[in-house]
């Protein structure tokens, strides 16, 4: 196994158990480490650390382990083990009324670089580094294993996650199986899951317990779902008694995929309605009967460059939202963003509070849910925030 050495006092991060070397904190490395390789961490003093993969780029290297071990079979069923063991514990996996649940999250399972969602029994698996990239195959042959009788199929995804300049080829596809039923289940509702064509593995599973929450609000509600995706909060809404429902997303197969979804749990009811248009366009010229709004937006920033304008355009939103809903209604509010932080995103609510000029009260604190643990040594792994606030 070929290794990379740090420059003196680099290990410091490392030695708190911080999963990733930075390429600045490289001294050198062994000649020929091709990407995705697994490499082990020296320090200045010549001392093992770490082992993980190597990646161009600024994360150089995403640790796997801080024990000097091989990264074989067993290390894979290992590690899948303990993701799975802490899903039965925590009531996700094993449960009648939900066979939809995150199974591996990155650092979050010490397995950064991999996400892998259950939908019934498929999973979808997707790679955000070259190293499990290039693992792809031994960690399926695992997976299957772990799961048993859980698992029928694994469909990898990652034609957009991986870094297009590392030119691997790679292609969406069955890695076993290939059963063409994507209906899941969450909380005894149904919805079809687009892991073929749609974001991340084809549903958005950590908005499960918020979905949950905004159920218990919606009853006798006039209830507006921005940014809807697949539909999921507008479901939840129709299940808790909302009087109409109204999803927009700019992506018509969005709107086709609600419409599908309301449909397979809702046949024929008229509450609901979907309309493919801008959410800035849509707020603007959009009446005050709503007194529930939802706004879960894609990430506006995916680089702290970008978080300047990101902030620009929280506040431009939830300024429409809070302009445009009922006195004594309720807005559900979210950033997905890593680089944004809970601070960040008050803040930005707050400023879209004042201009607004309403009065509001923050009732929830929102977050991931727990089958997207953040590892206590990766605060980075803690990107989902919102808030539900209640408008004067």
């Amino acid at each position: 196994m070929k290794q990379i050495y740090l420059k003196r006092g680099k290990e410091e991060s490392l030695l708190r158990f911080h999963p990733w070397v930075f390429s600045g904190a490289i001294q050198h490395a062994d000649e020929g480490i091709e990407e995705g390789e697994t490499v082990r961490v020296i320090t200045a003093n010549g001392d093992f650390i770490a082992v993980g993969h190597y990646q161009i780029g600024s994360i150089a290297v995403r640790v796997l382990s801080f024990r000097d071990v091989p990264i074989d079979e067993a290390f894979w069923a290992s590690r899948l083990e303990s993701a799975l063991r802490m899903r039965i514990a925590i009531g996700m996996a094993d449960n009648p009324e939900n066979n939809t649940y995150r199974l591996v999250h990155g650092e979050g399972d010490l397995l950064p670089g991999l996400v892998i969602d259950i939908y019934g029994k498929t999973a979808v698996m997707q790679a955000h580094s070259i190293g499990m990239h290039v693992c792809r195959i031994d960690i399926a042959a695992q997976l299957m294993k772990v799961m048993g009788d859980r698992l029928e199929n694994v469909y990898y995804k990652s034609e957009t996650t991986l870094p297009y300049k590392a030119d691997l080829g790679q292609e969406n596809g069955f890695i076993y199986g290939g059963s063409e039923d994507n209906t899941a289940m969450e909380n005894g509702l149904l919805f079809h899951v687009d892991w073929l064509h749609g974001q991340k593995t084809g549903f958005f599973v950590d908005q499960r317990e918020n979905r949950s929450l905004l159920e218990r609000f919606a009853h006798g509600r006039n209830v507006l779902n921005m940014f809807c995706y697949t539909g999921g909060f507008s479901f939840y809404a129709m299940r808790g008694g909302a009087k109409l429902v109204h999803s927009v997303d700019s992506s018509a197969k969005a709107i086709e995929l609600t419409n599908r979804n309301v449909q397979l749990n809702f046949p024929g009811d008229a509450r609901h309605e979907a309309y493919c248009e801008d959410a800035f366009k849509y707020l603007e010229k959009a009446g005050d009967h709503y007194d529930l709004i939802i706004l879960d937006p894609p990430a506006f920033a995916k680089h702290r460059g970008a978080l300047h304008n990101a902030l620009k355009g929280y506040i431009r939103l939830n300024q429409k939202a809070l302009q445009k809903i009922q006195s004594g209604g309720i807005l559900f509010t979210f950033s997905c963003s890593q680089v944004v932080t809970k601070e960040n995103f008050r803040n930005a609510v707050f400023t879209a509070a004042a201009q607004a000029g309403r009065k509001v009260r923050i009732l929830h604190q929102l977050h991931q849910p727990a089958d997207h643990p953040v590892n206590i040594y990766h605060p980075e792994g803690e990107y989902l925030k919102g808030l539900v606030l209640y408008v004067e």
